[in-house]
C-alpha cells in the first residue's frame, strides 16, 4: 500500500517477523498423534479381523487376477470375458484347496482314533526309559503328567482347524471376487485418470501390485515343487496321508521364514504314532534337507527380488498381522506389508527414501558415487 508524505509517496513498513510468525506444532507432539493414529487404526482391524481379513484376501486374489482380464482384453475379446477367465481361475483354485483339506481332514479324524493304543505305548516307553535313567516317579507323574492322548493328537486336529479356519469365510471371499472382478472390467480407465491427476498414487498402486503379483508368483512355483517333492517323500517312506501333508507343504510356503516349521511338525508327529521314532527323525532328516535347499537357499533370492523387503521386515511383518488378523494375516503378511509400504511410503516421492531402510538391498544405481 503506499501512502503520501509531502508531496512524495513512501511504501509502508513490514510487520516485524517476530509478530508475523506463523504457529507451528511442535514435532514431538506429531509423531505421538501419528503413533496416536496408528493404534486407533491397529485396534479397529484387529476387532474387524474376521471381516477385513477376508476382505484383504479378495483383494489380493483379485490383483493376482487381473492379468487374465488385460490378456483377454488383448486379444479382442470383450470385457466380460475377461472377467469371466479371472474369476473362474480363482474360484477353481480356492475350491481345489479346500476341497482337498476338507477331504483330507475328514480322513485324518477317522485315522486318529486308532492312534491311541500307540501313545499310550510312546508314554510308557518313556516313563521306562526315564525310570532306568534314575528318575522317580513323583518327577515322572510331574514331567508327564501334562501330556496325555488328547494333548498329543490335538496338535495335529489343531494346525487342520486353524488352517481350514483360513478360508472358512469362502463364500464370502467368492462373492467378494464376483463384485471386484466385475470392477476390475473399468480398472484400466479408472488408473488412466488417477494417473493424470495423481502420478504419485498411481505409481504407488502399481507398484503395490507389481510386487504382490512376483512374490505370489515366486511363491506359488516354489509351493508347488515343495508339496511335489515333500508328498512323494512321505509316500515312499509310508507316512500316512502324504497328499494332506503335501496340500499343507503348499499353503505354508506363504508364510515366511516359519513356514516350514508348521508344515513339518503334523507328518512328522503322525510318524511317531504310525511307526516309532526312527520314521519321525527320516521325515525331519527328508524335509530339512527339501525345505533348506528351495526356501532358504532359492526361494529367498527370488522373493527379496520380487518384494524388496528385508528378513528382519518380512518377519516382523509376519509377526505383526498374524497377531492383527490371525492365521489369515500369516499367509498374507507380505503383500498386506506392500500394501502398508505402497500408501505409506511409495505414494510421496519425499518418503520414498525411507523405502531404502527396509529393503532386502539397494539398487546400485541409487547409491550415489564419491
Amino acid at each position: 500500500m503506499i501512502m503520501r508524505r509531502n508531496g512524495t509517496t513512501s511504501p509502508r513498513t513490514a510487520p516485524p517477523a517476530a509478530t508475523a510468525a506463523a504457529w507451528a506444532i511442535p514435532r514431538g507432539l506429531i509423531v505421538l498423534l501419528v503413533v496416536a493414529a496408528a493404534v486407533v487404526a491397529i485396534s479397529g482391524i484387529k476387532a474387524f479381523s474376521g471381516v477385513l481379513g477376508p476382505v484383504f484376501l479378495a483383494v489380493m486374489l483379485t490383483v493376482v487376477a487381473q492379468p487374465l482380464q488385460r490378456w483377454a482384453r488383448r486379444r479382442g475379446l470383450r470385457p466380460w470375458i475377461g472377467m469371466v477367465i479371472a474369476l473362474l481361475a480363482v474360484w477353481l483354485i480356492l475350491i481345489l484347496l479346500v476341497g482337498a483339506l476338507v477331504l483330507s481332514a475328514a480322513q485324518l479324524a477317522t485315522e486318529l482314533p486308532n492312534y491311541t493304543d500307540r501313545v499310550n505305548d510312546l508314554l510308557s516307553g518313556v516313563r521306562g526309559a526315564l525310570a532306568d535313567a534314575g528318575v522317580n516317579a513323583e518327577q515322572i507323574q510331574a514331567m508327564l503328567s501334562g501330556l496325555n492322548v488328547t494333548d498329543v493328537v490335538g496338535v495335529l486336529e489343531s494346525v487342520l482347524r486353524d488352517l481350514i479356519g483360513v478360508f472358512s469365510n469362502l463364500f464370502f471371499v467368492l462373492a467378494l471376487l464376483l463384485f471386484m472382478a466385475i470392477d476390475g472390467m473399468a480398472i484400466g480407465r479408472k488408473m488412466t485418470v488417477v494417473t493424470a491427476e495423481r502420478p504419485e498414487i498411481a505409481y504407488a498402486l502399481e507398484t503395490f501390485a507389481l510386487g504382490t503379483r512376483k512374490y505370489l508368483l515366486v511363491s506359488t512355483v516354489f509351493g508347488l515343487i515343495v508339496a511335489v517333492l515333500d508328498g512323494t517323500a512321505l509316500w515312499l517312506m509310508g507316512v500316512p496321508l502324504p497328499i494332506l501333508w503335501a496340500v499343507l507343504s503348499f499353503i505354508t510356503n506363504y508364510i515366511p521364514n516359519i513356514g516350514f516349521l508348521i508344515g513339518l511338525v503334523p507328518p512328522a508327529l503322525l510318524a511317531l504314532l504310525d511307526s516309532g521314532p526312527a520314521l519321525m527323525i527320516w521325515v525331519i532328516v527328508v524335509y530339512c534337507v527339501i525345505n533348506f535347499v528351495i526356501q532358504s537357499v532359492i526361494q529367498p533370492k527370488y522373493v527379496g527380488d520380487s518384494v524388496g523387503l528385508s528378513v528382519t521386515v518380512t518377519f516382523l511383518s509376519l509377526v505383526f498381522w498374524s497377531w492383527v488378523l490371525g492365521p489369515l494375516g500369516a499367509l498374507l503378511a507380505v503383500p498386506l506389508t506392500l500394501l502398508v509400504k505402497a500408501l505409506l511410503l511409495d505414494i510421496d516421492p519425499t518418503t520414498r527414501w525411507a523405502s531404502a531402510l527396509i529393503a532386502d538391498k539397494v539398487p546400485e544405481d541409487s547409491v550415489g558415487q564419491p
